[in-house]
């Protein structure tokens, strides 16, 4: 039996507390992701919206904004960001189109494979460009429609000049920070 974006939203208003995914008819509940991966994906949105919300160029989301793909799986990236003309008014349940940049970040759980495949889905569906976020290994992959991917690594700065003309990110900034000396607070 093939489940469709209306039962998603059904059973999503049974279980609110569960993330749920729907990938060619069936649905995926989704785990969370880890505190290491969550916190990545936060410090990579918050420099996105940063850049983004006072120039007035679109909307950046966090792994709760859900995407109803054109074909009709319904996904949600840890971040995406869509550009202001194609989503003028934000929807009240999931955005009915492919957001131009989507963002996976590996949590201890997940494969490469399966981040890549999702990736490679909304490409197909889109997308403009999929980025994939390894706190483990350091690296970061972008990802581009018929474009070998390109990686970067710490030290060098990551840009999407093609989306994001001006915007750019440190990779080493990515990275949970390690509080190895703390001054109490009085």
């Amino acid at each position: 039996m093939s489940l469709t974006v209306k039962d998603l939203e059904k059973l999503q208003k049974q279980a609110p507390d569960y993330r749920m995914e729907l990938v060619n008819g069936s649905i995926r509940v989704m785990s969370p992701s880890g505190y290491e991966s969550d916190e990545v994906a936060f410090r990579f949105g918050r420099r996105l919206a940063d850049w983004v919300e006072p120039q007035r160029i679109g909307r950046v989301t966090g792994s709760s904004a859900g995407f109803t793909l054109p074909d009709s799986n319904t996904r949600a990236p840890a971040v995406s960001f869509v550009r202001a003309e194609r989503l003028r008014r934000a929807p009240r349940s999931c955005a009915q189109l492919a957001p131009d940049l989507m963002v996976e970040v590996k949590s201890p759980t997940d494969s490469i494979e399966d981040l890549e495949q999702k990736i490679n889905n909304f490409l197909q569906q889109g997308t403009r460009v999929g980025i994939l976020i390894n706190p483990e290994t350091h690296l970061v992959t972008v990802f581009r429609p018929d474009t070998e991917a390109i990686q970067f690594t710490d030290g060098e700065i990551l840009t999407v000049p093609d989306l994001l003309p001006g915007w750019q990110v440190q990779i080493s900034d990515l990275w949970s920070p390690v509080f190895d000396e703390f001054e109490e607070q009085e």
